[in-house]
């Protein structure tokens, strides 16, 4: 390759990546409005995660017939593996939907919350293990700043007894899943568009989280039209926004960069929370944040490197 050609492809990787650092951060914000959403719900946990995908699925299909309507189609799955991939991602996300929820039933909300980001630890391990990601030890600082700093946001307590070491533990599990989805979805972005993969592991997680809610006596139906406008909110603001944009950054940047910068979602949806929900917002708050994006810029400057 002549080195004008070297140029203009190393301009080109740098500015992708500079796009789906953008479209990271942006999904982060998205997400965090998600237990603004669940808090506001009127149905419970499990039928509020069924309607986040129900809702999420007629724009997700929509979107995949606009590309295939266009000049360059892309790619659909046809190998059995490929399918496996996105039954993978679909399942994945539909554990760590379901056991998140049934983790709040037995501990408190924070200490749920805070085990379920501790994914990047589990991301990180299985990007350097199976993706051969590099990871340093400035990247390890830039975590462990980030997890205390997010720890210092939700407040989480720890405490003894059988139910509160249950709800903990099934908060790691949730963590674990939603590593296993990040990594299937980080996978199959080198052979899919983000809408197939979107819409494909979408209906996989509907179906499966569907006989959860029955399971679990959960009503379906929202009783006014603010009970359905805060599920659509959910599904097209969280899920097809949030998620949909940190699916496209992923086929930009390292993974284990990715799982430390969604961190940023706890500390967003503290602030939301302080804005929409009055809930309080102290100094402790303040620092935590402020440690979070420290971890941030840490992870990403360790992770530079990888991406170029």
């Amino acid at each position: 390759m002549s080195p004008d050609r070297e140029s203009s492809a190393a301009i080109a990787s740098d500015r992708a990546a500079r796009m789906g650092l953008i479209a990271l951060l942006m999904g982060a914000v998205g997400i965090a409005f998600a237990p603004i959403f669940v808090r506001l719900s009127e149905l419970q946990p499990s039928a509020t995660a069924f309607h986040r995908l129900l809702f999420a699925l007629p724009l997700l299909w929509i979107w995949t017939t606009m590309e295939t309507r266009s000049d360059r189609p892309p790619r659909q799955p046809t190998q059995s593996s490929e399918i496996g991939w996105l039954v993978l991602a679909g399942l994945c996300f539909t554990g760590d939907l379901a056991v998140w929820h049934w983790s709040i039933r037995f501990t408190s909300v924070a200490n749920a919350t805070l085990f379920a980001n501790f994914a990047p630890i589990f991301v990180s391990t299985g990007a350097w293990l199976f993706l051969k990601e590099r990871i340093t030890l400035t990247f390890v600082a830039g975590l462990v700043f980030a997890l205390f700093g997010a720890s210092l946001m939700i407040g989480a307590s720890f405490g003894s007894g059988p139910q509160r070491v249950l709800g903990d533990g099934l908060g790691l599990i949730t963590a674990v899943f939603y590593a296993g989805y990040i990594l299937s979805v980080k996978r199959l972005r080198s052979l899919f568009s983000t809408a197939t993969i979107m819409a494909s592991s979408g209906l996989v997680t509907c179906v499966a989280l569907l006989p959860i809610a029955l399971l679990s006596g959960e009503s379906l139906i929202a009783t006014s039209l603010w009970g359905w406008a805060v599920l659509m909110g959910l599904a097209w603001i969280s899920h097809v926004g949030g998620q949909g944009l940190i699916a496209y950054a992923l086929a930009h940047l390292p993974v284990s960069f990715a799982s430390v910068a969604l961190l940023l979602q706890p500390a967003t949806a503290a602030v939301l929370a302080w804005i929409l929900l009055d809930e309080s917002l102290g100094p402790l708050q303040a620092t935590g944040g402020a440690l979070v994006l420290l971890g941030i810029l840490l992870a990403r400057r360790a992770s530079l490197p990888a991406a170029a």
